[in-house]
């Protein structure tokens, strides 16, 4: 059964909540960082993403900028703008996007659950990209940033976040500048800390990683090596534990993940149509942008054109927890065999758009030329994400895309 962990978190003073929470490190680029956290000394930028108190020229994972990100980190403590909380507590975590309020569970897992696979993953990592976070972990001593984890939902957990934020005014209350509102609950009766974690052992056997498989894997390799390292470690000690928000799966919704290619691999639009026939039903929609409406169904938008593509009977599988997914027909029926596209991992062919840009997005990249031609697919749904991490399997690359992105800086979990 998974582990939920009450912990002793490092938060911000609620008069500087807004202007330090920041969006996750790897959502943005450096030069993005630089500018969003400019005239912000309170931003978590300057820790997460700490080239931007550096150089411009200075490679990004170079030893110094680790240093910087340590030397932020305790400058924030001793200006008070990160303060710990004086006894080991759960908080709930609320996002509220288009109407729509997700509420998490904000405590940290076991490093054990992810080694052993009781937390579950559907996304490969790779191996550059968890050394840097790492890095950052093993400098900081801490989880600066949380994971995104989901879980079956529990009503009996349910009810009690829902009567608690019903009965307790938010912590932290604020809307970020995308418009999205976050509010933050801490949970200081230790009866009520004690029946969720209590809940959380004896109902959700497994959790999964939604969104930060980076993220994850680093905290528990790091947590791992910490173990490996100490001659005298009992299990008690924090770094077997790292920094995660629990939200239950019946509140999200993951949004579609677009691609665009940029050209036709030498066929004609009329040739590249007629070899699309074999195993599409296909209709012009015209001018109008298409969104698709179901499983199997796609958008195709080429030369000021939107198509609507089905995928015939036979040419699929839905026994098949890979085979069923949209990326997977669309990469073996269309990208591999007509565009040649054959690893979507390496391929300078193809472009990724989630869909919190929009359909335009994709008019917009062929319009101007940059791309030929632009797929719209329906998104995954949260079973297709459980039944293939619970299968062991693992999802193509760029199949999942979750909105809104956690925000980083609303607690901090140290590892000592």
């Amino acid at each position: 059964m998974a582990i939920l962990k009450p912990f002793k978190g490092l938060r911000p003073p609620a008069n500087i909540v807004k202007e330090l929470a920041s969006r996750p490190y790897d959502v943005l680029n450096s030069e993005e960082a630089r500018e969003e956290a400019k005239g912000n000394q309170f931003s978590l930028l300057h820790i997460i993403k700490p080239e931007i108190d550096l150089p411009a020229s200075l490679d990004i994972h170079s030893q110094q900028v680790y240093d910087k990100a340590r030397e932020n980190f305790l400058e924030f403590q001793k200006q008070g703008w990160l303060l710990p909380d004086g006894e080991e507590l759960l908080y709930i975590y609320a996002q509220t996007m288009n109407g729509k309020t997700q509420y998490g569970i904000v405590g940290c897992a076991g490093v054990n659950d992810y080694l052993d696979g009781i937390i579950k993953k559907h996304e490969l990592t790779r191996k550059d990209k968890e050394e840097d976070r790492m890095k950052h972990v093993r400098i900081t001593n801490a989880n600066m940033e949380p994971v995104f984890f989901t879980y079956p939902a529990v009503p009996e957990l349910d009810k009690i976040v829902s009567d608690f934020v019903q009965a307790h005014s938010p912590e932290y209350d604020f809307v970020a500048g995308d418009g999205v509102g976050h509010r933050f609950w801490v949970i200081y009766d230790q009866a009520i800390n004690k029946t969720i974690v209590a809940l959380f052992h004896n109902k959700v056997p497994f959790t999964y990683v939604a969104d930060g498989h980076h993220r994850t894997a680093a905290a528990a390799l790091v947590g791992n090596e910490k173990k490996m390292n100490n001659p005298d470690h009992n299990g008690s000690e924090e770094y077997n534990y790292f920094l995660a928000v629990h939200f239950p799966d019946n509140q999200l919704s993951i949004i579609d993940y677009n691609r665009v290619v940029k050209d036709l691999n030498g066929l004609s639009i009329d040739d590249f149509l007629k070899k699309l026939e074999s195993a599409f039903t296909i209709e012009r929609k015209g001018a109008e942008i298409y969104k698709p409406d179901s499983l199997h169904n796609f958008g195709l938008y080429l030369e000021g054109t939107w198509y609507s593509l089905t995928a015939r009977e036979g040419t699929f599988n839905d026994a098949d927890p890979i085979g069923v997914l949209d990326v997977t027909i669309l990469s073996r029926l269309i990208l591999e065999p007509i565009l040649g596209i054959t690893d979507l991992r390496t391929s300078t062919r193809i472009d990724f758009v989630g869909g919190i840009r929009g359909l335009g997005e994709l008019k917009k990249r062929v319009d101007c030329g940059e791309m030929k031609v632009a797929f719209a697919l329906f998104p995954v749904s949260m079973k297709q994400l459980i039944d293939i991490a619970d299968s062991g399997n693992i999802m193509p690359p760029k199949t999942t895309w979750f909105e809104p992105k956690l925000r980083s800086g609303l607690v901090v979990h140290k590892l000592d």
